[in-house]
């Protein structure tokens, strides 16, 4: 007897459930089941599967608790931002795992391994962007295949070092600025000051970036910054719990507010992107970051590779990363550099020594800040302690053998900077020491050879392509502030390393200035 059509619909839609189901089912608990089995036949030790959330209730709770107080002034940052990560290593050591979710991470912290792993970005791709950040950037660092090379090429020219060499004039101006606002601080008639120092030179780096990207002023980029860093926030919060898809699709007050901040951000980096392109257009010569991404855009399309060039939707995704990239990054680099000299004056001696010795009372050049040994010294050590972010997270794929493990499609890598950047074996015995002095004869002699154990910018095809352009902005910027200010750490300080994106100070850094 022949089924009606509602009989059909009927099993379609049981056969339909129960696929879904399945699937659901599979991902949530056989899948992890297979990866655990794999993973402890190869030697690799972790906590068994807990369903659905894996190890992230554990390790929230354990974050939660060392957040709730600053810590001693010390260098354990792992202890306080990665505390579950600390313990995992304890107790399983080097060689283990653990669950973010129904995924398996697999810590790698071997720096041949390391190396082999970043050198082949294509072979071990980042994964897929967490859809919450979607919403807040999307451009080259989130990218991978044919559109990551194509934008990375593009981006490549705003980043030689000619083009930096033209950008000094904008790092001088901005760091200028600060340092007369800081004195204007201090007053007339005292020598000294409390200050912290954090939103300074946030405000810093965030007016270099306007000026370099943009050539525009702090002010008129400051609205991108300010809905940036809220937006930054936001994200960070969401993705303290387990995703389920869909979620960010509920008109919850934090999913409204992230879809009004992105399309305010849009609006005002659009108007940008306008107006520098009519300004191109009349015959405007452009050396900023934006002007020359445009002109290189618009070779690619000439050239008739319109399918490979950016379009304006890639072009505002790019200026955000340049926001807050390149605003975070090195904000954090600086403020850690002044909290860490304040702690160690011989140091600060030493760094102000050189740099009135090289650079005295005029205005520095690139061949100027290329002389500025102790001070690179200085800002490496600090990238070794105070790396911007504590890991990198890279996706398997398709089954692959690295080292003596063999990796499962669906699983993780995890590259935990904080933890390799302490790793006695290679570091010596003072590991967790604040000590310039290591980087005396550079990277490698001060990895013992194993140049992939330090990589607080990444590393291989992927390393930032703003690495130089950081480490160029925060010489000038210390070099001027050495040259006008001693400091010391305030006794209001609170040591309170935090991850939010990058690694900032949670309580600010109240230093005490002193003009020079």
């Amino acid at each position: 007897m022949a089924l009606s059509l509602s009989e059909i619909a009927v099993a379609i839609l049981v056969v339909a459930a129960t696929t879904v189901a399945w699937r659901v089912f599979n991902w949530v608990w056989f899948r992890p089941k297979k990866f655990e089995k794999h993973l402890k036949k190869q030697g690799f030790q972790g906590h068994s599967y807990r369903f659905l959330y894996g190890d992230t209730k554990e390790h929230m709770s354990m974050l939660m608790a060392t957040r709730s107080n600053p810590i001693p002034i010390s260098h354990d940052v792992p202890a306080r931002t990665t505390p579950f990560l600390c313990k995992l290593v304890r107790e399983y050591g080097k060689r283990s795992f653990f669950w973010a979710g129904p995924v398996p991470r697999i810590l790698i912290m071997d720096p041949e391994t390391i190396k082999e792993v970043l050198n082949n970005n294509f072979k071990y791709p980042k994964p897929k962007i967490h859809p919450i950040f979607k919403i807040f950037v999307e451009g080259l660092p989130s990218l991978d295949g044919s559109k990551w090379t194509t934008h990375r090429r593009l981006l490549n020219p705003a980043f030689h070092a000619e083009k930096l060499k033209g950008m000094l004039p904008a790092f001088d101006l901005s760091c200028y600025e600060m340092t007369v606002k800081w004195i204007e601080m201090i007053g007339e008639g005292r020598n000294s000051c409390e200050i912290d120092v954090w939103p300074s030179l946030q405000t810093l780096t965030s007016d270099v970036i306007s000026r370099t990207a943009f050539g525009s002023s702090y002010q008129e980029g400051q609205k991108v910054f300010e809905l940036q860093t809220e937006q930054a926030d936001h994200g960070f919060k969401a993705v303290q719990s387990v995703y389920l898809p869909g979620l960010r699709y509920l008109p919850t007050k934090r999913n409204k507010r992230m879809k009004e901040i992105d399309k305010e951000v849009r609006f005002v980096l659009g108007g940008i992107i306008e107006k520098k392109m009519k300004a191109m257009k009349a015959g405007e010569d452009s050396t900023d970051l934006l002007g020359i991404l445009l002109e290189a855009n618009s070779k690619e399309v000439r050239q008739g590779n319109r399918i490979v060039g950016m379009s304006i939707e890639d072009v505002i995704e790019e200026c955000k990363v340049f926001y807050f990239a390149g605003q975070e990054t090195t904000s954090t680099l600086l403020v850690w550099t002044m909290v860490l000299l304040s702690l160690y004056p011989g140091w600060q001696d030493r760094a102000r020594q050189e740099v009135l010795q090289i650079i005295g009372d005029g205005k520095a050049d690139m061949s100027h800040l290329n002389h500025l040994k102790t001070l690179t010294m200085i800002l490496y050590e600090v990238l070794r302690l105070y790396p911007p972010v504590s890991g990198l997270v890279r996706q398997i794929n398709k089954e692959i053998t690295v080292g003596d493990m063999t990796l499962l499609p669906g699983m993780q890598i995890l590259l935990p900077i904080n933890q390799i950047h302490r790793d006695h074996v290679i570091w010596g015995a003072d590991a967790k020491e604040f000590n310039p002095e290591r980087f005396s004869e550079g990277i490698s002699k001060a990895t013992n050879n194993h140049v992939a154990a330090f990589f607080p910018f990444g590393a291989g095809p992927r390393i930032c392509i703003g690495q130089n352009f950081a480490l160029v902005e925060a010489k000038l910027a210390m070099a001027m502030i050495l040259r006008k200010f001693s400091f010391e750490l305030s006794p209001s300080y609170k040591h309170a390393p935090v991850n939010k994106i990058t690694l900032q100070p949670e309580y600010g850094a109240s230093l005490i200035l002193h003009k020079l």
